[in-house]
């Protein structure tokens, strides 16, 4: 009858074989490798792993704190409102979104607080001469005119 062969493996060195793996790397590679070893260092540092394994430990308590604060009433009306700004945005002509942005810069972007003077009552019907404020105050009027009618179609629906 056959006998087994005795099996007799040395006892394996994870670390050593990591060592000559490490070792056996490219040199292309070694620049790379330091500066991966010296951005884990500053990681580990400035307390960003504790921070991680704090927050896997916490996970659930976590998911638990944000699903709560989702389902809340003011979560879902900012998610709808977000929502509609983003159509809102959607919905605007860049180029006239522009206009509003350099007319923005141009009367408040000023580094020092802006100094606006209320004009009397004759240097205001004297700047109505120009036809810029008469076409800017056309455009305010359409506004609200359109504001108006969505409330009035809003009310009249409910």
């Amino acid at each position: 009858m056959a006998r087994p062969i005795a099996l007799e493996l040395p006892p394996r060195d994870p670390r050593l074989e990591l060592r000559k793996r490490l070792e056996a790397a490219p040199v292309e590679y070694a620049e790379a490798l330091l500066d991966s070893y010296e951005l884990l260092q500053q990681l580990h540092d400035h307390g960003v792993f504790d921070l991680l394994r704090g927050a896997l430990g916490a996970s659930d308590k976590l998911v638990e704190t944000a699903v709560d604060a989702a389902k809340s009433d003011e979560s879902v009306r900012a998610i709808r409102n977000a929502i509609i700004l983003g159509k809102v945005l959607g919905a605007i002509n860049p180029d006239v979104l522009q206009c509003v942005a350099s007319a923005v810069g141009e009367t408040l972007g000023s580094h020092e607080k802006p100094v606006i003077k209320a004009p009397g009552l004759f240097s205001l019907l004297f700047q109505f001469r120009h036809q810029e404020l008469r076409r800017s105050i056309s455009l305010i009027n359409k506004f609200l005119e359109n504001l108006g009618k969505q409330i009035k179609l809003r009310a009249n629906s409910k």
